[in-house]
C-alpha cells in the first residue's frame, strides 16, 4: 500500500486529489491536508468581490467530495518537514508534521508519513509588506471567498453614498512593487466601473488603477503581442483602449510604500513619490510561501535546501542566479519534482519559479518594481493532473521513474477576466498565449506563435466565462464524468 499526501486543497492541490483518487486502486491511500474544509473557486471571487455572486456561490464543501471518493481529509495546516523520517527511528518513514485548524482540534499537531508528497500549499497572502494594506487595515482583498464578500459589503454602501449625491473615489490594482496577479485587479477594475455604470452613479466616481507593471497589458508575463486587423499590436494598446473608453486612470510601475485612512502613498519607476486620496481601496498583496520548515534525519534545518527565501518549494528549475539577458524558457520547471527528494513534488504557487517573466525592473532609487511569475489557475490545475498522473504510475508500476511534464514554457494559457457581469450587457476580455513563458529560441521574434496568441472583448468572452464558473465548480465536487472537462 502506497500512501500519498497532498498539502493544500486549492485549484492545483484539490485537482491533483481527484486525479490521484481516480487513477489508484483503494487499497492506496490518499490525503488531503487543508487549513479549511472547503474548495474556493477563486477567479469568480471577482464577482463576489462586486456584489454580482454570493460568498457560497464560489465555494465547495470539501469533506463530502472527499468521504464519497474515499480521499481522506485533515484539516491542518503543514508546519514541518520530514523528507528523511528521524535518526532515532531507523524504520521511520518520511513524514510531515501538521497543525490542525479544525475548531475541535486546532492547535493540535500531528505527523503523517508518505510514500509520495505533493506540495500544493499555495500562497501566504503577505499584507504585512506594506503597512496598511488588507482587509484587517484600511483596503480589500478579493484573494478568498470571505475577503471579496467583505470587499463587496464596502463597495455597496459607497454606491448607496452615491446615489444620495456623494462623490466616491475607488483605487484598484496592486500594493506592493513585487506583486502577482495584476490580471486579478485589472478584471475586479473592469468590474467595479461597470457596476458604477449599472447603479447610475459613474459619473460621481474617479476610477484609477494603480500597478507594478511597467506598462498597462504585461499581466506579470512580459505582456503579449495580437494580431488585430493585418497589424501586431502589444497588449498595452488592448488594455490601455479598454481604460479610455471606461474612462479608468491608471499610474504603472508604482510601489506603494504605506497606506493610511484615506490616502495611498506610492514610489513609481522614476523615483517620484505619488498621494493618491481614496475612499474606496482593493490592493492585492505580495505572495510569500506557507512557511514550512524542513529537517534532516538528526533535525538539522534543511529549510534552504528544498525551499528558496520567500518560502516556495524548489523542484527541477535552474535557480542559478542569471542576468535578464541570458534567461531561457530551459530554465522553467518541467516535472515538479524536487531535485533532492525524488518523492515530492510542488505544483500551483507553491512552486519556486526560477525567475520572473517579466522584465525585471527597480526605480531610480533601487527599489524593485516588477511583477512576480502568475502560476494559478489553468497552468495549476494542468500541474496538479500532470503529477498526480506521474505519482499514480509509479506506484501503479507503469513506466518506472518516467515523469510526465507541463512546463509553463511549453503550456498555452487561456484566460477570460470579466468586464462586467450582467445577463443582457456583461462583456469580458478573452486572451490566450502560446507559451506562458516566451521562447525566443522557438519564436525569435515575439517570444510566443501568435497563431495561439490573441485578444479580444465581447458578450461572448462574457458568456464563456459564466459557463466555466458552472463547469469548474461542477468538477470541484467531483459530480459524474468531472475528468472530461479540461484544465
Amino acid at each position: 500500500m502506497a500512501r500519498v499526501v497532498i498539502l493544500g486543497a486549492g485549484i492545483a492541490g484539490h485537482t491533483a486529489a481527484l486525479f490521484m483518487r481516480r487513477r489508484l486502486p483503494r487499497q492506496h491511500q490518499v490525503i488531503v491536508v487543508s487549513p479549511k474544509d472547503i474548495y474556493n473557486w477563486i477567479p469568480s471571487n471577482i464577482w463576489v468581490g462586486v456584489g454580482a455572486m454570493k460568498s457560497s456561490d464560489v465555494i465547495v464543501p470539501l469533506r463530502p467530495v472527499y468521504t464519497r471518493l474515499g480521499i481522506e481529509f485533515i484539516q491542518g495546516k503543514a508546519v514541518e518537514l520530514y523528507p528523511e523520517g528521524l535518526a532515532a527511528d531507523a524504520k521511520a518513514e518520511p513524514s510531515v508534521m501538521v497543525e490542525l485548524t479544525s475548531a475541535d482540534h486546532q492547535g493540535v499537531r500531528q505527523q503523517i508519513a508518505y510514500d509520495y508528497l505533493i506540495n500544493a500549499t499555495g500562497p501566504k497572502l503577505n499584507f504585512g509588506a506594506t503597512v496598511g494594506l488588507g482587509p484587517e487595515a484600511y483596503t480589500q482583498s478579493v484573494c478568498t471567498h470571505e475577503h471579496a464578500a467583505r470587499a463587496a459589503s464596502a463597495f455597496l454602501a459607497c454606491i448607496a453614498e452615491m446615489k444620495k449625491g456623494v462623490k466616491k473615489t475607488f483605487v484598484i490594482g496592486t500594493g506592493h512593487g513585487t506583486c502577482t496577479c495584476e490580471g486579478a485587479a485589472f478584471e475586479y477594475v473592469l468590474n467595479v466601473e461597470f457596476e458604477l455604470r449599472r447603479h447610475g452613479v459613474r459619473n460621481q466616481a474617479t476610477v484609477i488603477f494603480i500597478t507594478n507593471e511597467a506598462q498597462l497589458g504585461d499581466f506579470g508575463v512580459d505582456g503579449m503581442y495580437f494580431k488585430r486587423g493585418g497589424y501586431v499590436v502589444h497588449s498595452r494598446v488592448f488594455a490601455e483602449s479598454l481604460f479610455v473608453e471606461r474612462g479608468i486612470q491608471w499610474i504603472t510601475g508604482a510601489h506603494v510604500q504605506k497606506i493610511e485612512v484615506d490616502k495611498i502613498y506610492c514610489e513609481t519607476l522614476d523615483g517620484e513619490t505619488h498621494e493618491t486620496s481614496y475612499d474606496f481601496a482593493m490592493l492585492l498583496p505580495p505572495f510569500t510561501g506557507s512557511g514550512m520548515r524542513a529537517f534532516n534525519r538528526d533535525r538539522q534545518d534543511i529549510t534552504a535546501d528544498l525551499f528558496v527565501p520567500s518560502g516556495f518549494m524548489k523542484v527541477d528549475a535552474d535557480y542559478s542566479k542569471k542576468e535578464y539577458s541570458h534567461w531561457r524558457a530551459a530554465d522553467w520547471p518541467r516535472t515538479y519534482q524536487n531535485s533532492k527528494y525524488s518523492n515530492i513534488f510542488a505544483v500551483g504557487i507553491a512552486f519556486a519559479p526560477p525567475h520572473p517573466i517579466s522584465r525585471p525592473r527597480t526605480s531610480v532609487k533601487g527599489t524593485p518594481i516588477s511583477p512576480a511569475p502568475p502560476r494559478t489557475g489553468m497552468p495549476s490545475a494542468i500541474m496538479g493532473r500532470v503529477v498526480a498522473n506521474t505519482i499514480a504510475d509509479r506506484i501503479m508500476g507503469h513506466g518506472g521513474n518516467v515523469v510526465k511534464t507541463a512546463s509553463m514554457a511549453e503550456l498555452g494559457a487561456a484566460c477570460v477576466a470579466s468586464a462586467g457581469a450582467n445577463f443582457w450587457s456583461g462583456t469580458a476580455a478573452s486572451m490566450t498565449m502560446f507559451p506562458i513563458v516566451p521562447d525566443f529560441e522557438k519564436f525569435p521574434e515575439y517570444g510566443r506563435d501568435l497563431k495561439f496568441t490573441f485578444g479580444d472583448i465581447g458578450s461572448a468572452g462574457h458568456w464563456i466565462k459564466k459557463i466555466l464558473h458552472h463547469m469548474f465548480i461542477y468538477k470541484a465536487r467531483a459530480k459524474a464524468l468531472w475528468w472530461l472537462i479540461p484544465e
